[in-house]
């Protein structure tokens, strides 16, 4: 299970010795040697199981750098995932120099891409929509593509990227190496293997959790009345610092956010139809404890790269077994004890029974709490979120906010959370009783030598 038992390139053994990665996980047990044996493979693991690195290292490997051109491509449905894939590529690359890695995504500008593309790359990572319009412009080449990555497959037929895939895959070469990587396993993505793929191997993780540290709790409620004060009293008894609560709508997401809300939590929603500015502040926010409770559908939540996750609420209850694992997965991770609450009606029986075959017992309904719960504040985050508009094009760096917010030494670097750095925006997190402070240091102060405008996010 060591990573020096495989034949990688010794730069990669290097890195990975030099961040604490010396043990393969199961699925990267499983998938390696088929990937670096040059074999076309389906893999099917849950959140977390370490597939990013699976197929990272297998590109990384087969990589010529002295060959600038594009190499491998990775599509992936969001994105977020996509951001978080490459930077994680570029982790696993460090000791390799000169590695490109480009990153394509709707929801930005394509300006600055087409500039980026115009001086070429080893490893494209992005959403089937912007990859496939680049594409169709003339501005990638896929000629002397190697390898190619679908991550989270499932998820991006699901958001209806079927016709774009497929489109961009017609114009990769026949021999390249094609990696598929699910969480779930429909009767589509046979479908594709069976178009796309050579002969693929197939790995399984089994998509488990340890009931040592997940508890799951279900409760059987059937008005949606029901199911609001069911949230509302178990949020105020448990009272968690992240907590993910999953709906099966875009709408019933932003509804169930807009009605806690009111309610007095910190909650926001997580959804396909917001706009990426909305949806890149909401993780920010979230990721830095601004915020404690994320309201999300399956398809916005894949790929959050959420630590310490305390509480997974199913408002609604996910599709199928596969979904629901997946989601509450999330939670009780490194050890940590986490909680699952699954709320399900008359209508969902068929998906408890199946849940009860993964779990091998019979489901109990669990009993809510008390309504006296229902008394009790809920939780407030400890952290505040302040934008400053600056970022990566003004040379903004942490180490320049952190400086200017602890200079006269009246904020230590304790009151400072964490800072987030995009192309043109910084976000800084800071304990709330210092928030007004922060933001006067910080519009009256300068950065780099000039004044930047700073906001309150809420």
């Amino acid at each position: 299970m060591a990573f020096s038992s495989l034949a990688l390139k010794t730069e990669l053994l290097s890195t990975l010795e030099s961040i604490g990665f010396a043990q393969m996980t199961a699925i990267q047990a499983q998938s390696l040697p088929q990937i670096l044996a040059g074999k076309d493979l389906i893999a099917q693991g849950k959140t977390g199981s370490g597939k990013t690195a699976a197929f990272g290292l297998g590109l990384l490997h087969k990589l010529n750098v002295k060959r600038f051109r594009i190499q491998s491509l990775v599509l992936c449905p969001t994105r977020e995932l996509a951001d978080q894939v490459a930077k994680e590529i570029r982790t696993l690359a460090r000791g390799i120099h000169n590695i490109k890695v480009l990153t394509l995504c709707g929801g930005v500008p394509v300006g600055p891409q087409i500039g980026s593309l115009e001086h070429g790359a080893h490893i494209i990572v992005g959403t089937p929509g912007r990859v496939l319009d680049h594409l169709e412009q003339g501005r990638l080449d896929f000629s002397e593509l190697t390898t190619l990555v679908l991550d989270e497959a499932d998820r991006m037929l699901e958001m209806g990227f079927t016709q774009a895939m497929d489109s961009i895959i017609a114009q990769t070469p026949a021999n390249r190496q094609t990696l598929l990587f699910s969480a779930t396993f429909p009767a589509q993505i046979q479908g594709m293997a069976e178009r796309i793929m050579h002969k693929p191997e197939m790995v399984k993780v089994e998509s488990t959790h340890d009931s040592q540290t997940i508890s799951q709790h279900f409760y059987h409620l059937e008005a949606r009345s029901e199911r609001m004060q069911a949230l509302q009293l178990l949020l105020c008894k448990y009272q968690p610092e992240s907590a993910v609560v999953f709906c099966n709508t875009k709408r019933e997401t932003q509804s169930v956010a807009d009605e806690l809300a009111a309610l007095g939590f910190s909650a926001l929603a997580l959804h396909g139809d917001q706009e990426q500015r909305e949806r890149d502040r909401t993780l920010v926010q979230f990721a830095n404890k601004s915020i404690n409770i994320l309201v999300a559908t399956d398809v916005a939540a894949r790929g959050l790269d959420i630590d310490n996750l305390d509480a997974v609420v199913n408002f609604e209850m996910a599709y199928d077994k596969e979904v629901h694992i997946h989601r509450i997965g999330r939670t009780g991770r490194a050890g940590s004890q986490g909680e699952a609450f699954s709320f399900y009606t008359g209508k969902d029986s068929y998906k408890v029974a199946a849940l009860e075959e993964v779990l091998g017992h019979e489901i109990q309904d669990a009993e809510l709490p008390g309504e006296q719960y229902l008394n009790i504040a809920p939780y407030k985050p400890k952290m505040t979120t302040i934008l400053i508009d600056g970022g990566k094009k003004q040379k903004l760096r942490p180490g320049d906010i952190l400086g200017a917010l602890t200079a006269d030494k009246s904020l230590t670097g304790d009151d400072i959370g964490k800072i987030k750095i995009t192309d043109i925006r910084s976000f800084v997190a800071v304990k709330r009783q210092f928030g007004k402070k922060a933001l006067t240091i910080l519009n009256k102060g300068k950065l780099k030598g000039r004044q930047f405008r700073a906001f309150s996010v809420y």
